[in-house]
């Protein structure tokens, strides 16, 4: 096969993920490269031949391997099915973060089939969670099978993502198929949340011990319908064997809830996802309010940016849409460097800010063709609201390009009002 390496579309631990084009058709496939000299290259080929025994429509496609040697290195290349609406985590994130009832359980069908698959041939995926489910045309498809096992392997080492780990993953004891139902409930929590399980610990160690050897589970929403919420409770099993299976949850009812027509599925979506006034947002009320009606809570979120924004969203006048606007400044650009309408607004090249280095994006602000609501939610999700001073715009999650110019978003919800 003769094909050219295009841009980079993910980055594990252990390989790299480009576009690959075929020099023939034109025929757009997925590539995840190690280099061959690496121990790394013996998990992508461990992954390859995992994937090399599925053929399923909710698994990502194998399309075959090779090695190549470019600029003296040689490459081993596993090739597979270009998803091209990313993944499950971005898709939630073009939704404002949280995603519909009638839209989780369509990915939920599609991830269980994947998962039921899976398990009947053997294979534990370890390591179920948002950014491992791709989006493409048909729908949603399980990926990254590198953490998957099979499950007659006694001697495969534990893998995974803590905060989506089982107990008796965390405690060291067995990775069999109910763990992936309990990452399954996570990614649900996820989906309708924005946010991981345990959203309050950052320390991996002490998530991984709050979930071993506690008797706490995952927080579920208080939002959610009792159906959701039962459908959860069959995936939080703290016990493996009293877990449901994949075939089980199949049959629940929250997944007979609502119309498999995907088309009906988007039209109970917002009429404006991108929007940062979205479903997200009013979640976040009616959780402040069900929480234990505590007032000082609800005063502490109506002190929080999610607060603002709703004050803003109820107390303003009329929008004003004229393109002439002074308070307009560009947030798409196809160029790297400096936008061409700043407004006077703080500008730094993210490579060069060295001071107050702060986790997630820093509250910068990236012209790397991003919408304006992922970037504010990459701010408010993953830095807290925080008035955070900057880090590499490869540090934010929702980042899709590297360099480029960079704009301190605090100061500019501070010039429009917000802050």
């Amino acid at each position: 096969m003769e094909w050219t390496r295009g841009f980079i579309i993910g980055r594990g631990s252990s390989a790299t993920v480009y576009t690959a084009t075929s020099s023939h058709s034109s025929t757009v496939a997925a590539v995840k490269s190690a280099e061959l000299s690496l121990l790394n290259s013996e998990q992508l080929k461990r992954e390859e031949r995992i994937m090399s025994c599925l053929f399923s429509p909710y698994i990502v496609r194998y399309k075959g391997c090779n090695i190549t040697k470019e600029n003296n290195t040689e490459w081993f290349n596993l090739f597979m099915e270009y998803m091209p609406f990313g993944t499950l985590s971005q898709e939630s994130c073009r939704h404002g973060g949280r995603l519909a009832e009638p839209t989780i359980v369509h990915y939920l069908r599609q991830v269980l089939k994947g998962l039921e698959y899976l398990h009947s041939r053997g294979v534990v995926h370890c390591d179920i969670k948002g950014s491992n489910i791709l989006i493409g045309e048909d729908g949603a498809k399980i990926g990254d099978f590198g953490c998957a096992k099979f499950a007659n392997e006694s001697s495969a080492a534990v893998g995974g993502t803590p905060m989506f780990m089982a107990p008796e993953v965390a405690r060291g004891e067995e990775q069999g198929y109910p763990a992936d139902v309990w990452a399954l409930g996570c990614t649900m929590v996820e989906m309708a949340t924005g946010f991981a399980p345990w959203p309050n610990v950052e320390d991996p160690v002490t998530v991984l011990y709050r979930v071993a050897y506690s008797d706490e589970l995952p927080e579920i929403p208080c939002f959610l319908s009792e159906e959701a919420k039962d459908f959860l409770g069959k995936c939080f099993k703290r016990n493996p064997k009293e877990r449901w299976s994949c075939s089980q949850l199949l049959k629940h009812p929250f997944l007979g809830k609502f119309s498999s027509n995907y088309k009906e599925i988007q039209e109970s979506n917002s009429s404006s996802p991108t929007s940062i006034l979205e479903q997200g947002f009013w979640n976040s009320v009616e959780e402040a309010e069900c929480v234990s009606g505590n007032v000082a809570q609800i005063k502490s979120f109506e002190d929080s940016p999610k607060g603002r924004i709703r004050r803003l969203a109820l107390y303003s006048g009329d929008p004003i849409w004229e393109l002439h606007d002074e308070n307009w400044i560009t947030t798409r650009s196809n160029e790297v460097g400096v936008p061409s309408t700043t407004h006077g607004l703080d500008l730094d090249r993210i490579e060069e800010c060295k001071t107050g280095q702060a986790p997630g994006c820093g509250g910068y602000l990236c012209f790397n063709s991003q919408p304006l609501s992922d970037l504010y939610l990459c701010w408010l999700n993953e830095c807290n609201g925080n008035e955070a001073w900057g880090t590499k715009v490869s540090d934010c999650p929702l980042s899709l390009g590297v360099g480029g110019y960079a704009i301190y978003f605090a100061n500019y919800l501070s010039v429009n009002g917000i802050w």
